[in-house]
């Protein structure tokens, strides 16, 4: 129970809430075709209902791929609930407490899994992720009247296993990821499962490394509880080694 009082299923209802409240404000620019609604949100958005009770984070993050960076970057105008930070461009901060950050980031999938680039831009300069090429658009879902863009699980899964991160933001993405699997239908793990023996050697040991830290995680407030999912991870960390091309 937090300070105030209210009980867990409050906080997710207000979590919720401001989920809701982000994604109608910033409409304008989930509008134009290949924007993807990335990160930490998207499990929480792919719950049946999006209930949002995955993951408790304090941004959305707007994909945006390099080919229609113009049409979003018209759109920003119309973001009347947000202004950009002077510090990163990037991300745009809310002007009421009931809405989250809007963070942008660049995708482009001509790009290298291993790599990164700076879009540059008056306005709307973008860091390109290079994981962030193993994403692929996949479900568009309705909330409250605004169409979410959502990426297919199986390349954002990926994604989160292979990003190059450390300490405290490395252990939230790998908890992401395990939203991502919690969700993730039979379908979505033989993809992981295709997409993992595509990759390159060093890519597949990283992967592969980052479910063993996950196997051993913890758990931490407003994340999913790696506790009883550690089975589920063992299994697919053994499937993938016994499917690796390098192993076989």
């Amino acid at each position: 129970m937090d300070p105030t009082g209210a009980g867990p299923y409050t906080a997710v209802v207000a979590f919720r809430d401001r989920l809701v409240a982000t994604i109608r404000a910033a409409r304008p620019v989930l509008e134009p075709r290949g924007v993807l609604v990335v990160g930490s949100e998207v499990p929480n958005l792919l719950e049946p209902g999006a209930a949002a009770t995955l993951v408790v984070s304090q941004d959305l993050d707007v994909g945006v791929p390099v080919a229609i960076h113009g049409a979003v970057k018209q759109r920003l105008g119309q973001l009347h609930g947000f202004e950009p930070s002077p510090d990163e461009p990037s991300v745009w901060t809310p002007r009421s407490p009931e809405l989250l950050e809007l963070n942008f980031v660049g995708m482009d999938p001509a790009q290298d899994p291993a790599e990164a680039y700076v879009l540059e831009d008056d306005r709307l300069p973008l860091m390109v992720f290079g994981p962030l090429s193993l994403v692929a658009p996949g479900p568009e879902i309705d909330i409250e009247g605004t169409r979410v863009p959502l990426p297919r699980p199986a390349g954002l899964f990926l994604e989160k296993l292979v990003t190059d991160r450390t300490g405290e933001k490395g252990e939230r993405d790998l908890l992401v990821a395990l939203g991502l699997l919690s969700v993730a239908g039979p379908g979505d793990l033989d993809e992981i499962d295709e997409t993992y023996r595509r990759l390159r050697p060093e890519l597949r040991h990283a992967l592969r490394s980052n479910l063993t830290i996950l196997s051993l995680l913890g758990p931490r407030a407003g994340m999913p509880d790696p506790r009883p999912r550690r089975a589920d991870v063992a299994a697919l960390l053994r499937r993938l080694e016994a499917g690796d091309p390098d192993r076989s």
